[in-house]
């Protein structure tokens, strides 16, 4: 069996590099996204407090990978990034509710020049519609699961791809079954203040995920119901994490680290495991490779089929990331974070340390924020709960993390005269990608409004 799949992944390997896939051969492609889900609770992911056993169905039948990262801790951006395989500030799309500038080419121009339908069902959160010109199956809203199957069942002679995006969990909560869960039997990381606000609300959130979870699985059934399993690149990815402390809105791997499990029967290896570092703006390129085709050399992703194949298990040795609160509700007027990671370390500089960071969570402190409140008032008794909520808020120049030994980034390393050339080394790595990217730091931040549609930003690229 092992020399049989070794005999397809070879075979198939040179029919894509020669390109030589012909449409007939091309698989479809699925891929599912969650909203605001912090890859650690999923079951698959070492998560103890939901069970999610469709999710990970995709373990147990393909490839889950341990190092995925997203460019950016927030919807919007997370979407152009994937769908037009160029970083943020590259693309114009880096604030939230953003807009990419026209003239670029997405995932409905690769594809479709390589014969693909491409579908999008639920949550969009991308423009312009030129930029985007998905065939949407659903007005904005959850995916539509009838309109998903009308869609896959139409012309199965020619391939799809299709994005079924999810609004769960984001918040306010309000989905699934919250009496199925203990308050009291939660397990909380240790970056967060224990109250019981804090708990009432997270088994809101597992309900929600939980649900999620139901959803994923029937989208799983109709994929097979639909006889499309064999040829279907399936494909799963938790997006940004919790809207909760030091995760979404952040640099921290909490928000900036996803889920990302691929089934291709016949293909890629059931059960297996992959420990390459690969990035959000790898997929697009990775489809087009998927497709047959030759990745544009204006991408900045990297196809990591070959990974998918087995043929090789390293792909990166450096992922990068920003962040702005600038134009986010409640947001701080600007607050600027930029991010490289290696295999071992997370090395981060906040432009505007002086600054407070804040958000929804931290301002509004009604409905599913209500938690903040009671870490600040536990701040006034407790030493732990005073570090947290100073830590979330005010912020160093420099941040340095050793993720290996230290996953929730508890301990800063930056000013650690043992790690000074390390942190060196990635300074001096991200500035160099700042500067190809055209990110001239505070400069791109306080610019931030003109690249969302909300404050009423353009399409058009800026002259020089």
């Amino acid at each position: 069996m092992k020399s049989r799949r070794f005999l397809t992944f070879v075979l198939l390997g040179l029919l894509m590099a020669q390109g030589l896939l012909k449409a007939a051969e091309q698989p479809n492609i699925i891929f599912i996204i969650a909203d605001d889900l912090t890859f650690r609770d999923l079951s698959c992911y070492g998560g103890v407090n939901v069970e999610t056993p469709h999710i990970d169905s995709l373990a147990d039948e393909g490839m889950q990978f341990s190092r995925c990262f997203q460019a950016s801790a927030m919807c919007s951006p997370t979407r152009h990034n994937i769908y037009t395989g160029l970083y943020p500030v590259k693309s114009g799309a880096y604030p939230n509710s953003t807009l990419a500038y026209d003239g670029t080419k997405s995932v409905v121009h690769y594809l479709g020049d390589l014969g693909y339908r491409i579908g999008l069902t639920g949550k969009r959160h991308v423009y312009p519609e030129s930029v985007f010109p998905f065939e949407y199956l659903n007005p904005v809203g959850d995916p539509d699961l009838n309109a998903l199957e009308a869609f896959l069942g139409r012309n199965s002679d020619q391939p799809s791809c299709t994005f079924v995006c999810f609004n769960e969990p984001h918040t306010p909560w309000t989905k699934g079954d919250a009496s199925a869960f203990d308050p009291d039997k939660l397990v909380l990381p240790p970056t967060f203040v224990d109250t019981a606000v804090t708990r009432k609300h997270l088994v809101d959130y597992y309900a929600e995920v939980k649900h999620l979870d139901d959803q994923v699985g029937k989208v799983i059934a109709l994929i097979d119901r639909l006889d499309m399993r064999d040829n279907t690149l399936l494909i799963f990815v938790s997006e940004q994490g919790i809207a909760m402390p030091f995760a979404k809105w952040t640099c921290y791997d909490a928000g900036l680290q996803s889920a990302f499990l691929a089934r291709w029967p016949g293909v890629i290896e059931a059960g297996s495991v992959s420990d390459a570092m690969i990035e959000y703006v790898d997929i697009l390129p990775t489809f087009i490779d998927v497709a047959g085709g030759q990745p544009a050399s204006v991408l900045e992703g990297e196809s990591f089929l070959p990974v998918l194949l087995g043929q090789r298990s390293h792909h990166k040795n450096y992922v990068y990331a920003l962040q702005t609160t600038r134009g986010i509700t409640n947001g701080s007027n600007h607050y600027g974070i930029r991010s490289i990671r290696s295999d071992r370390y997370r090395y981060t500089v906040n432009l505007t340390p002086e600054t407070p960071f804040q958000n929804n969570l931290t301002e509004n402190k009604g409905g599913w924020t209500e938690f903040w409140p009671t870490w600040e008032e536990a701040a006034h008794t407790d030493t732990f709960a005073r570090d947290t909520v100073h830590r979330y808020q005010w912020r160093p120049a420099e941040e340095l993390y050793d993720i290996v030994d230290d996953p929730f980034e508890l301990n800063n390393l930056a000013e650690h005269k043992n790690r000074k050339a390390i942190k060196n080394d990635l300074r001096l790595r991200l500035l160099r990608w700042m500067d190809e990217q055209g990110d001239m730091g505070q400069e791109t931040e306080m610019a931030a409004l003109s690249r969302t549609f909300k404050a009423g930003g353009t399409a058009k690229r800026k002259s020089k």
